[in-house]
């Protein structure tokens, strides 16, 4: 099992373990040697959103990169999105892209996210090899890492990557739509200016102005109500927001009512199958999709698969079943052929395409969309203890499930990237809903909470 490694990379408070200096050292001679077994002389490319301890997390790894001796090479995209160096290392063919990010977590944490020369995430099996590695110069190496620069900035990374997005829809408009985006202060800050200029449309950038401490805070796509009240404000057409890093996007309709993941996947789902490039026909969600999904896509002939959470295992569970598109409800989306892994600012781009070709709006895209009544209970916790080793927690656990029995789901999980216990009930009764999400939840409290 996996010690260091998440289902989103390598991720904590910056400067403890294990984004700890020595340990970011090692991670970067682990990853260096792991890479020269395969590629001589390996390339490495690396990224990183707008946090201020990037930078030193960037110097650190570097070091430990060059000092491990393989003729290893690093270049820098600096500030860019995660998607972006996905890309960027598929299309330069790099031994693999480095990016120094933790998403949406708080300007604290950091974290470091692996993809290989093909622009896909590293399978668990890579990733439990370079850990065995880090652990092993952790206990044998004794001497101090020495920081180093990072490389020089590629700015032409940048405008490539906009580029591919642009021609990923040609013929693209506006329409003249007003339309405001919140870039979360992150890694979309210095692209989305970029990007969305010329579409033929009046764009309303918002929280862009990163200062290192301000990413995610009190915006982007964990506060998807601020662009949906900045829509009504502005008298928008549609809202777009990301999270930090990027990789993912949801949405406002006109009406200021928030679009998440499972309304896009429905909306992309249709329009690819009246085009005729749904294979199968079938999509792939994740347990935490809504039943609502599942039921607008049933109706539209259109089977629903689930995956694991984590963009990395519905991407396994597409490639293994053919699947054109997959995504979270958290507004990760991935289509096939198109990207290698979420990319907030191409289904972006793409949700836009739709609503230009159709001459709808958004709102009158996803009328028939009824979601069942859906909550998520996140409760701190010390430990991540087996939940079905703990007899009051099981017995909760147990006591929704007989309850809701065909008329609601049941889903508890530990997150892949924070000390976090996510309790999800989803139910016909609204009422019952909230009563067993909250009994579950005190119950771990009780047992394993901060």
């Amino acid at each position: 099992m996996k010690k260091l490694f998440g289902t989103d990379g390598i991720r904590s408070v910056a400067g403890q373990h294990p984004l700890d200096t020595p340990t970011v050292h090692a991670i970067g001679l682990a990853l260096a040697h792991s890479l020269a077994r395969i590629t001589p002389s390996p390339r490495i490319l690396l990224g990183m959103d707008t946090r201020e301890s990037s930078a030193w997390i960037a110097a650190t790894l570097t070091a430990g990169i060059i000092s491990a001796g393989v003729g290893a090479a690093v270049e820098s995209a600096g500030v860019i999105t995660t998607p972006a160096v996905a890309f960027l290392a598929r299309a330069h063919g790099f031994a693999a892209g480095v990016v120094i990010s933790a998403s949406h977590n708080p300007w604290q944490d950091n974290g470091i996210k692996l993809f290989g020369p093909d622009g896909f995430k590293l399978p668990d099996a890579t990733e439990l090899a370079i850990e065995d590695e880090i652990f092993h110069q952790l206990a044998t190496s004794k001497a101090i890492p020495e920081l180093s620069t990072p490389p020089p900035v590629n700015d032409a990374d940048r405008a490539e990557y906009v580029q591919f997005l642009l021609a990923a829809v040609p013929g693209l408009s506006l329409d003249n739509r007003r339309i405001v985006i919140d870039c979360a202060n992150g890694a979309a800050s210095p692209v989305a200016p970029q990007l969305f200029a010329g579409l033929g449309g009046e764009v309303i950038i918002t929280h862009a102005s990163p200062n290192g401490r301000n990413i995610n805070q009190d915006c982007g796509a964990l506060y998807p109500a601020i662009v949906a009240a900045e829509v009504v404000a502005q008298k928008a057409s549609i809202g777009i927001t990301f999270d930090g890093d990027a990789d993912r996007a949801l949405f406002a309709d006109e009406h200021g009512n928030v679009v998440n993941g499972d309304a896009v996947l429905l909306l992309a789902a249709r329009d690819l199958q009246t085009r005729g490039l749904l294979q199968n026909p079938t999509i792939v969600a994740t347990t935490m999709s809504n039943m609502g999904l599942e039921a607008a896509l049933k109706r539209s002939g259109i089977a629903m698969l689930r995956a694991p959470v984590g963009d990395k295992y519905v991407l396994e569970q597409m490639l293994a079943t053919g699947a054109a598109l997959g995504g979270e409800q958290s507004g990760h989306i991935i289509f096939s052929g198109r990207s290698t892994t979420g990319d907030g600012l191409l289904t972006a781009l793409l949700v836009l395409d739709i609503i230009h070709r159709s001459g709808k709006s958004l709102a009158e895209l996803l009328a028939d969309l009824k979601v069942f009544p859906q909550v998520i209970v996140n409760v701190k916790v010390r430990e991540k203890k087996p939940l079905e080793s703990i007899p009051a927690v099981a017995a909760a656990i147990l006591a929704a499930e007989q309850a809701l029995a065909d008329s609601g789901r049941v889903v508890i999980r530990y997150s892949g990237t924070e000390a976090l216990a996510r309790v999800m009930i989803e139910a016909e009764s609204e009422p019952l809903m909230r009563l067993h999400a909250d009994t579950i939840a005190n119950a771990i409290r009780t047992e394993l909470g901060i």
